[in-house]
């Protein structure tokens, strides 16, 4: 064993007693803290707005089902387990050929 791998050897404890230990401990309760005032100094406004998230569904037979005026496409569901995309917002999309039925999920924040 040569003179730099007993410098090694003599390092790697010393550096052990330098590190903490809890060096991830000590990091998540800097950022808890961090967040927590972060949230404090947030202005919150004296009247809050409430609003509801209003949803239905509108089952259509073929390849498209689209929301009620107002409201927007949040999900879809196709028969055959096909893909499907939302075309406009409003609209869902299957996108298999042959198609016996689609599903849109429409909401809107009243």
């Amino acid at each position: 064993m040569g003179p730099s791998s007993c410098h090694l050897l003599i390092l790697i404890p010393l550096l052990q007693l330098i590190i903490p230990g809890s060096t991830q401990c000590s990091l998540d309760s800097v950022m808890d803290k961090k967040i927590k005032d972060i949230l404090n100094r947030l202005e919150y406004s004296p009247f809050p707005v409430s609003k509801k998230l209003l949803c239905t569904s509108v089952k259509s037979q073929g390849r498209l089902a689209s929301c009620p005026a107002g409201m927007s496409v949040t999900g879809c569901a196709c028969g055959y387990g096909c893909g499907w995309d939302v075309q406009g917002g409003t609209t869902c999309h299957c996108q298999c050929s042959v198609m016996d039925w689609t599903t849109a999920r429409c909401c809107y924040l009243a």
